[in-house]
């Protein structure tokens, strides 16, 4: 473990989810933290955000007068998570900095188009170097492998992106955000994705996903917003190694995917939830890959922390 990193203390932190896996036009529950979309144009019902099985949310932290925006993952399909920037009328023109929270395409899809919306040259995207490494894929059998689809640096050259790869914690927006870097990974129950493997010279190995990161925000008075991708680190890994690297140990808000889902990982659901009770966040925010199970576990067992995410939901956390 390195220097502490000092995280600037922000007055208000809104994530905008532009795609997640869930959508629910009715949900009716907004309040002072919570905004869904609306799907209401020229007074009709029509232009629904879309829900698919990937994650991709604009990150904006306000100080005073003065708000800063990044974009954090691209979402899953090459459209998806753009078409919902549209419809929700999100100013792309805005963002300053953006940032991947590991390799995978349910986090990359979306890169070239979003990059294109954002219409700027030299605009930071900040990573871990493992991102780029290939072949990496899903393996099911000895037979059957999914791979996941290559991703360059040439690609975020060409897109106009000014590559920063790093291994280390990162700030962005002038120490508005830090980038988490590798995750030191010390419990003794999150053993990251089985069935994820790679190859180097030939070789199969089996693929920690180094490369898998979170953003910390910290606001004032309140402490540490952490929003993960997939967290195949483990989401309490990614919390307590956010504690440490910033010195900071109130912590607001955990949200993102905690990938919990499937056979694999429900096991660890419980436990999970425990190490979620002792760090006493005051929310709770499963995304994306948590799984079902896992989401109504922590709903059940920790309700007044619990806010279900959405697509298209705008979430304000906020010092005052």
């Amino acid at each position: 473990m390195g220097e502490r990193v000092a995280v600037r203390e922000v007055d208000r932190i809104e994530i905008l989810t532009l795609q997640d896996n869930y959508i629910d036009i009715t949900a009716g529950d907004n309040n002072e933290i919570i905004q869904r979309a609306m799907p209401v144009r020229e007074g009709e019902i029509r232009a629904s955000v879309l829900a698919e099985h990937g994650f991709s949310a604009i990150v904006k932290t306000t100080t005073g007068e003065k708000t800063r925006t990044m974009l954090f993952d691209f979402g899953f399909s090459a459209e998806g998570a753009a078409y919902n920037a549209k419809v929700l009328g999100v100013d792309m023109g805005e963002v300053e900095a953006t940032a991947v929270s590991h390799g995978h395409s349910d986090h990359l899809g979306g890169f070239a188009k979003l990059m294109e919306m954002i219409g700027k040259k030299g605009i930071e995207f900040v990573t871990h170097p493992k991102v780029f490494h290939w072949p990496r894929y899903i393996k099911i059998s000895e037979d059957f492998r999914i791979y996941f689809p290559k991703f360059t640096r040439e690609m975020v050259e060409e897109a106009g992106g000014s590559l920063v790869e790093t291994a280390a914690p990162y700030l962005l927006l002038e120490g508005d955000v830090l980038f988490l870097g590798e995750i030191e990974r010390v419990t003794d129950f999150e053993q990251g994705l089985p069935a994820a493997h790679f190859e180097m010279e030939g070789i199969e190995m089996w693929d920690a996903i180094e490369d898998d990161t979170s953003i910390v925000m910290n606001l004032r008075g309140k402490g540490l917003v952490i929003l993960s991708g997939c967290a195949h680190a483990g989401i309490v890994n990614t919390v307590w190694y956010a504690r440490e690297v910033t010195g900071v140990e109130d912590v607001h808000a955990v949200m993102g995917g905690f990938h919990l889902s499937g056979r694999a990982f429900e096991p660890i659901v419980d436990r999970t939830v425990e190490e979620l009770i002792q760090i006493a966040p005051a929310y709770v925010i499963p995304c994306h890959c948590t799984g079902r199970k896992a989401i109504m576990t922590i709903e059940q067992i920790m309700p007044e922390q619990f806010i279900l995410n959405m697509s298209g939901t705008k979430l304000t956390f906020s010092a005052d």
